[in-house]
């Protein structure tokens, strides 16, 4: 038999940031404590600010009974000479009946008592509230409370708890909360508990109260109230969606409402506006004519027809907090960018302070802006001497804005106020882009620098911060990254694939060791190398093959990857494979840096001659992209099969079996070229 079952839990505002990051597991923990009840069926997780709801339209009032077997002794040792034993009597006692009942069975190829009987299941009365204490115990938010004289913890205290099972009440007891048939609408609606006489009328309560119980019909409320007030204001609203999630997961009943400010603020960066809106206020952003207007959507949780004192409100907090920008910003303004202020702040024991890494971030910039000087002068027009100048003086800025009021306020917007500082004291606009595009990427879907030379500064700060630390013993182990090192090769393997710049590991790291304490360059280029497996989504044996070529330029190794990667995809690949897998294991054994001459004299089958001509013609070819040269390379299938059909490699006679051995190591020392065919699995 079932009936619909509700589960409401009620509390005091929950925080929506620890809500929002473990919200895939709530569900996921009370599936798999229905699994383990053997009550498993659909259900649907719904929450607000104040409450964590649970709703089956159709719930077993206990559980399916089920049928247990029972072994026991072997039957030589629970009958002696036709008499029942102390063992078979203990298990007839066991299994509850008398010895007559207990049959026999077979386990581990051995006679044994056997009773098999149904357990009778448990009504969902006598589950519930364990079921539950589970469920909650298993919300890990982070930072926990305890309340009254509870022992017992959870992110917010619980007020209220709801468990009907039809239109019946379900007894439970948590945290010192006795469960009933009373939930709680929105508090401009009513701060009195309102009865809920069926599990299905407690929706429409809600509906009438105030209360959108579903996360996604708030969301569509606010975005449709969005679009209302864009096209009635003709502005664009700045949509972002890790704030939507926040305001969705804070409001029970959302309205999206248009306020302003004073456009003098406007004289302030884009950046500071929207951040101390987000930040502080958690306000949205409004653009006119693709340009930051002095105007803000704030999303309301009232319940009220009149909304006019909630939009003044927020415009009120928000004027001393955009003034506060405005002082801190004129005031940074009036100092600019100094460096000299980082040799007072220390970088790590021992890499010195900030200013030593500004020191070190700038001969690396340098040293990169002389390598790749040809295509930055074509990029840039300016000459060689005068980007090695630029690139010192981006990175002895770089940091100089950690000294400003304004970031000592909104930390994530360093480098964005260097930005700005720089083109106010009349820095090159080369220097200001690199300032501001230092820290970039600074995540899997984060932009990149917006050119090559604001690239240099970028892979000057991330590269610093990897061969410092290393140098020094902070290298990272298991999943523990304190420093965010992994990020930093990730984002230097994405610069130099997107901006396509030859990058050798060990020559890279081998030009700039001499500014640290030594350190083992083949650790950091492991390091590399194994970002690559998460850099790319690809077959990880793949990455192996490429890696296993020898490749030690990051730009290359990226281009082998990709290249190999969609050839391994096609549908052919399995079939073609096959063939190559076996010119893999014929070469095994060779030297392919040593003599692989094939003699073509030495030629007994036709097969032999054609395979040498068509791999001449294929290695003849000035391939400019590593997918073409594998496709060509992988079309010598026909030719080999034949080989393999009509030829026998290991002849007898030596000079025969070398000079075929020797034809087919060069085949496979041409794929070796790109990626070693024997690491690849499928």
């Amino acid at each position: 038999m079932t009936q619909p079952l509700l589960i409401e839990i009620g509390v005091e505002e929950l925080p929506a940031v620890p809500l929002l990051k473990i919200l895939p597991e709530i569900e996921t923990s009370w599936t798999k404590i229905l699994e383990s009840n053997r009550l498993l069926c659909d259900f649907e997780f719904s929450y607000t600010p104040r409450r964590l709801v649970l709703w089956h339209p159709e719930f077993l009032t206990k559980q399916p009974d089920r049928e247990e077997e029972l072994f026991g002794p072997p039957v030589p040792i629970a009958f002696k000479e036709g008499e029942p034993t102390r063992a078979a009597e203990s298990f007839a006692q066991k299994c509850g009946v008398p010895l007559s009942q207990i049959g026999r069975g077979e386990k581990g190829g051995k006679e044994v008592l056997y009773y098999k009987r149904t357990v009778a299941g448990e009504p969902v009365e006598n589950l519930l509230e364990e079921m539950l204490r589970t469920w909650l115990a298993s919300m890990r938010f982070g930072k926990m409370m305890r309340w009254g004289d509870q022992d017992a913890e959870f992110i917010r205290p619980v007020r209220w708890i709801v468990t009907m099972l039809g239109q019946k009440v379900v007894p439970v007891t948590l945290f010192g909360v006795r469960s009933g048939n009373e939930t709680r609408v929105h508090r401009q609606v009513s701060f009195d508990p309102v009865k809920v006489e069926t599990p299905k009328a407690y929706f429409e309560i809600l509906e009438k109260g105030g209360v959108e119980l579903f996360a996604d019909r708030r969301r569509e409320k606010i975005l449709a109230e969005f679009d209302d007030i864009e096209a009635d204001k003709g502005v664009q609203i700045g949509r972002d969606d890790e704030l939507m999630e926040e305001i969705v997961a804070i409001t029970e009943w959302p309205t999206a409402l248009m306020g302003s400010f004073d456009e003098g603020f406007l004289k302030l960066p884009p950046e500071v506006i929207m951040t101390s809106m987000k930040e502080h206020q958690r306000y949205f952003p409004v653009f006119k004519d693709g340009k930051l207007h002095n105007a803000f959507v704030v999303v309301s949780n009232a319940y009220t027809d009149d909304f006019s004192q909630i939009v003044a409100g927020n415009e009120r907090v928000l004027k001393p907090r955009l003034a506060d920008a405005m002082f801190f910003y004129e005031n940074d303004l009036k100092r600019g960018l100094d460096p000299e202020g980082l040799k007072q702040i220390v970088f790590m024991d021992g890499l010195g302070t900030m200013f030593d890494k500004s020191v070190r971030e700038s001969k690396i910039a340098v040293g990169l802006a002389k390598r790749y000087a040809t295509r930055l002068e074509e990029e840039t027009g300016r000459s060689e001497g005068e980007l090695k100048a630029l690139a010192e003086r981006a990175a002895m800025l770089a940091k100089a804005d950690l000294l400003s009021e304004m970031v000592y306020e909104f930390t994530e917007l360093q480098g964005i106020m260097g930005y700005y500082y720089a083109k106010a004291q009349g820095e090159d606009d080369l220097v200001a882009a690199a300032i501001r595009d230092q820290y970039l990427p600074d995540g899997e879907e984060s932009e990149l620098p917006e050119h090559l030379f604001a690239a240099l500064e970028a892979i000057a700060y991330k590269l610093d911060n990897l061969m410092a630390l290393f140098s020094v013993g902070k290298i990272p182990s298991g999943s523990r990254d304190p420093f965010a090192l992994r990020r930093a090769a990730a984002g230097i393997i994405r610069i130099v694939s997107h901006f396509d710049i030859p990058f050798d590991l060990v020559e890279t790291i081998e030009a700039f060791k001499g500014e640290y304490a030594d350190f083992d360059t083949e650790t950091l280029v492991k390091f590399f190398e194994e970002r690559l497996y998460k850099a790319i989504d690809v077959n990880p044996s793949i990455v192996t093959a490429v890696l296993s070529s020898g490749e030690r330029d990051l730009n290359e190794a990226v281009k082998k990857i990709e290249a190999l990667k969609n050839v391994a995809e096609s549908d052919d690949f399995k079939e073609v494979f096959t063939t190559f897998k076996r010119v893999a294991n014929i070469s095994k054994d060779l030297d392919l840096e040593g003599d692989l001459t094939v003699d073509p004299s030495l030629f007994e089958k036709e097969e032999e001659r054609i395979l040498w001509e068509a791999f001449k013609e294929v290695v003849s070819r000035d391939f400019g992209d590593y997918e073409v040269e594998l496709d060509a390379l992988f079309a010598l299938k026909p030719e080999l099969d034949r080989f393999f059909d009509h030829v026998m490699v290991n002849a007898e006679d030596e000079k025969l079996r070398r000079n075929r051995r020797n034809l087919v190591g060069n085949v496979y020392k041409a794929f070796k070229k790109i990626a070693d065919i024997k690491e690849i699995s499928i």
